[in-house]
């Protein structure tokens, strides 16, 4: 437990020095579980968000786009089962008023239990809705209440004619969406892990009833294949739990969640649920609208039934940054053969923040300036960095620290002979390089 706690400590405070992650609201004593997405962060996640997009939406014929509002008409969470069901159990310790989900409350340790030199005295567990409420227009009444949305789905759902007619789509066909979620967690922490805002990623894939079963372990297999092959985790880092029907959500017949070994243990990243004709269904019956599809050759129509992967890009981000955390003795030259540890970010190169970082080796001109150069014909294509402070040696060690997969340097050799040393972060393989050779030699290298 202590190894995993270190290395917890470590992605924590390499998250917040290399600007990844920082706390909310700081200056003020932050919010609890708010975080912030620095300058690496924000690019970190874009990549992961764009790499979802490509293998979700992108590379297949099957599967469109969409973008819905946080806020929604409150007749949607009325239909979904969201008002009445979605809830947790909580329990309120009677001595020091600590309040917690009834599912963790035996995880608090010896000395969290000690209040006042009394044990906690927890009280029977009670629903506590996770939606967050808020009023739209000048009075707070129950007319103008509202919602922030808990998922992003039911927008895939309400929208679900307009995308099929105006898309001209037969069944199987998904709709897909990135978005921001609000959940009032009454459990929240292991930083970015449990947050009460934070952006998921849906996909409602809709089919005939009866073809649901074969369709779900097709998006099974599918998302085993993302999380290993594209998004680079360890194979044993990852398994799938296969919820057990007491425990399965108002709206599920079946659920199989996607676990990932993180510092603190085995925990949820992803999940896929049969949500059968359940959204469509209510939807009907709240609002009238016809959400049916035409069986052409029976001339009747039906309820399509929905398989839907879900993704939690913020969990999949620290399973990216703990996955990839190394720590190694110094290997950067003479001037760094101190007994020091070096971190090394081993990120997937589609997913690096910075793809290349370009280094003059003094900051004297002409160097300097043929590094800008070479610098402003780089970010055309790529997320570059430019650093001149500090020995070469140690400049390394910082671009491996943020995972940057290469590293350009310009020396008193390039006036000469035009060329820069390209060094790989893996292997430390240095290559020669032609300046006006440098996009196609990337472009090879960062053909994803």
């Amino acid at each position: 437990m202590k190894e995993k706690n270190d290395l917890m400590d470590k992605v924590i405070n390499l998250a917040k020095r290399r600007g990844f992650i920082f706390p909310g609201s700081e200056i003020y004593g932050g919010l609890a579980n708010s975080y912030d997405y620095g300058p690496l962060g924000v690019e970190l996640f874009r990549n992961i968000s764009s790499l979802w997009w490509k293998k979700f939406v992108q590379e297949r014929d099957d599967v469109v786009g969409l973008r819905g509002p946080i806020i929604m008409n409150s007749k949607v969470w009325e239909a979904s089962g969201h008002i009445k069901n979605f809830t947790d159990p909580l329990v309120e310790c009677k001595i020091c008023h600590m309040r917690l989900r009834a599912d963790k409350k035996d995880e608090i340790t010896d000395h969290e239990k000690s209040h006042a030199g009394k044990k906690v005295e927890w009280t029977e567990p009670k629903n506590f809705n996770l939606l967050f409420k808020t009023f739209i227009g000048t009075t707070e009444d129950a007319k103008s209440a509202a919602y922030l949305r808990g998922e992003t789905a039911q927008t895939m759902f309400t929208d679900f004619k307009l995308v099929q007619e105006s898309m001209r789509r037969k069944l199987p066909f998904g709709i897909a969406q990135i978005g921001r979620s609000f959940r009032n967690e009454i459990t929240t922490g292991n930083l970015i892990f449990r947050m009460k805002e934070f952006t998921i990623a849906e996909l409602e894939y809709f089919v005939k009833p009866g073809e649901d079963d074969q369709v779900f372990e097709a998006w099974l297999d599918y998302q085993q294949e993302f999380f290993i092959k594209d998004l680079g985790l360890k194979k044993e880092h990852v398994k799938t739990v296969e919820l057990p029907k007491d425990e399965l959500a108002h709206y599920s017949k079946r659920t199989v969640d996607t676990y990932y070994k993180f510092p603190f243990g085995w925990d949820e990243m992803a999940g896929i649920a049969n949500r059968t004709d359940y959204d469509l269904k209510n939807h009907i019956e709240l609002s009238g609208a016809n959400l049916r599809v035409k069986d052409e050759e029976a001339q009747k129509e039906f309820i399509p039934y929905v398989v839907e992967p879900t993704f939690g890009l913020d969990r999949m981000m620290l399973a990216v940054l703990a996955d990839a955390y190394s720590e190694s003795e110094a290997r950067s030259g003479k001037e760094d053969a101190v007994h020091e540890t070096e971190v090394i970010l081993r990120l997937p190169k589609e997913l690096a923040p910075i793809k290349i970082a370009v280094l003059p080796l003094s900051r004297k001109e002409p160097l300097t300036r043929q590094s800008s150069g070479v610098l402003k014909m780089l970010q055309k294509h790529w997320m570059c960095q430019y650093d001149e402070t500090a020995s070469i040696g140690k400049r390394y060690r910082r671009q491996d620290e943020i995972g940057t997969p290469y590293c350009v340097t310009v020396d008193f050799e390039t006036a000469n002979d035009k060329k820069v040393t390209v060094r790989d972060r893996d292997t430390m393989k240095q290559d020669r390089i032609k300046i006006v050779e440098l996009v196609d030699y990337f472009q090879e290298k960062l053909n994803f």
